[in-house]
């Protein structure tokens, strides 16, 4: 299993709100809905469920990432549908009463011949995973 890890964020909410905020995925909707274009396009086509996110993609077509575990520490979404087995992790960490960090990580199954060739997208999909959760945070 490879695991590709974004970059560390800074949201000024405590953890316990942070956690709290994605407790309902299908509340984040109008978030998404009501960025600006150049924004939306960088996330491209994402839809929420309570729990789960769907992300239509013209390669493979939905992938449904739905949550498998949810604690004040960590969101651990699983793939359904995927081409492979892949699972996001969203690890939420308090830095003071009013700050929190998260960090965003995938843990993806793919044969050690192929990291060097899908490495750098994996690597992409997980900084925009990133991103949209800092966002939303």
């Amino acid at each position: 299993m490879a695991t590709f890890t974004g970059k560390p964020t800074v949201v000024d909410r405590p953890a316990a709100a942070v956690a709290e905020k994605f407790s309902n995925l299908q509340a984040l909707q109008d978030i998404i809905d009501n960025m600006p274009e150049a924004e939306r396009a960088k996330i491209g086509d994402v839809a929420l469920t309570a729990d789960s996110i769907i992300i239509k993609t013209p390669q493979v077509g939905d992938i449904t990432l739905k949550v498998t575990e949810r604690t004040p520490e960590l969101i651990k979404l699983s793939a359904v549908g995927a081409p492979v087995p892949l699972e996001l992790l969203m690890h939420i960490k308090a830095l003071t009463a009013e700050t929190s960090e998260i960090t965003t990580a995938m843990e993806v199954e793919i044969p050690a011949f192929l990291k060097p060739m899908v490495g750098g997208a994996m690597q992409k999909a997980v900084d925009q995973f990133g991103a949209l959760m800092h966002k939303l945070a």
